[in-house]
This record gives C-alpha cells, structure tokens and sequence, in this order.
C-alpha cells in the first residue's frame, strides 16, 4: 500500500514538475517574443497608413523601406476629437482601445450608429506630405461593428477633406471569409479612390449598395459596390463612415481645417 501511495506521489510530483517547467518556458518565450509582436504590430500599422496614403508602392516592400517612407512623409498628430482642435500629446502611446474603456477618458455617443458603445475623448490622425513638403493627404482610423465584431480602418483622404483616396480595412476581424472579409479583397479596395464622402450641404452620403452601383445615377461619387452575401457587414461599413465623418467623429476637425492644413 504505502509503495503505491509512494508511486502516486512520484506522479504527481512529476507532472506539477513538467507542468511548472513548462509554464516558465511559455512565460520567457512570451517576455523575449513581446519586443518582437510589438514591433511588428507598429510595421503593420504603418504599412497600412502608407497604403490609405497611396504610398505604399513607394516602397520596396521590405521593412526598412516603409519605417523609412513613413519617417519622411508622415507625420501622428493628436486631436480632440470635440472641438477638432490639436492638442498635446505622444501619439505612439495613444491606445483608442484602452481610452474607450476607461470612462475618464471617453463617453457613450449620443448616436452609437457605428456600434462600438464607447468613443475616446482624444484621436490620433496622420497627416501626409507630398515631395513638395505640403500635406496632401489625412489619414483617419475609425472602427465599427460587422457582423461578429469591430473591425479597424484606415481612410485616406485628400486635402480638400472629401475625396478619399484609399480605405484599408486590418486583417483584426472576425468577419466570414468570402463574404464579411472581403472587405481586404484588393478588387473592393480599388472602388473606393476618387469617391466622395460629403455632399453639397456637408452630409455625409457614403453608402455601400447591395447589388451595386448603378452607373449615372446621381448618388454614384458617393456609392460603392456593397459585398455579395455580407449585407450586414457592408450596412456597418456605412454607419460607421456616417459616426465617424459625422458631428461626434471627424467633422468638427474637418470643418476646422477645409481651407487647408499647414
């Protein structure tokens, strides 16, 4: 009994033994993997700055080409996203995630259209020079829901603050692949240059069409083709450009700011 009792405690003593070698394993892996996951999160969102920007066949593609690019041509800046006036701050420690659960440092919306419960009082937008040294495009993340979660996008924008240039959708998502996640399908991206985001009277009229754009029809500089079988998600693409080109987003910085940045 007693050589049983010895045998099981052995056991015992040798899993907790593997099991505890193996916590500290994953647990250093993770420290000397964390500089590394950092510094290609800080890659990935730069290359997707560049690419809402147009500039990303700047580059070469490696990662010293797009750190370089992005150096010259962009600049983070912040802004209170109430009065649309610059504020002071450290844009690469800004965290909209974390601001938008700390209730200090965000508010509900009054019209959560965009369905994200909570907006961070501050933003960080990247303004974007041309050759020339004069801004030719802004750069604004926004998030809303889609089908099964938030989904983030950078939207480039042309200086007269209508014209978008590019919308870049992150791989962040948890939309249906072929469907919801077509969103980073290169051939819906490359709807989207040249179409407006304001009409005549400062509403915001982007709208994603079920069944497509019909060619000639008087909304069509606003409209893009919607995504086939994810109406869902392509109904919170739109109402999520309406929130955060709309009063509690953007615009009063947009308002601030159509005759030009300097």
């Amino acid at each position: 009994m007693s050589a049983k009792k010895e045998t099981f405690g052995k056991t015992v003593g040798f899993v907790f033994a593997v099991c505890l070698v193996c916590a500290l394993l994953v647990s250093f892996a993770a420290v000397q993997l964390k500089p590394l996951q950092t510094a290609n999160k800080l890659l990935d969102k730069q290359t997707k700055i560049l690419e809402a920007a147009g500039l990303i066949g700047m580059t070469d593609g490696s990662s010293t080409s797009i750190k370089e690019t992005y150096k010259q041509f962009v600049e983070a800046k912040m802004i209170d996203l109430d009065s649309g006036e610059f504020i002071e701050g450290n844009p690469d420690l800004f965290d909209e995630r974390r601001n938008a659960r700390d209730v200090k440092l965000s508010d509900k919306p009054e019209n959560d259209i965009a369905g994200i419960n909570r907006r961070s009082h501050d933003a960080v937008i990247y303004l974007v020079r041309n050759g020339a040294g004069e801004i030719d495009t802004v750069v604004f993340p926004m998030v809303g829901s889609g089908l099964w979660d938030l989904m983030y996008a950078y939207v480039g924008v042309e200086a007269d603050m209508n014209t978008i240039k590019n919308v870049i959708y992150t791989a962040e998502m948890k939309e249906t692949p072929g469907l919801g996640a077509e969103v980073l399908n290169p051939k819906w991206i490359a709807l989207w240059p040249g179409k407006k985001i304001f009409d005549e009277q400062n509403e915001v009229q982007v709208e994603l069409v079920k069944g497509g754009v019909k060619p000639g029809n008087p909304m069509e500089v606003h409209q893009v083709d919607g995504l086939s079988g994810a109406t869902l998600t392509a109904n919170g693409v739109t109402k999520t450009f309406k929130f955060w080109f709309g009063d509690e987003g953007y615009l009063p910085f947009i308002n601030k700011n159509r005759g030009g940045l300097n």
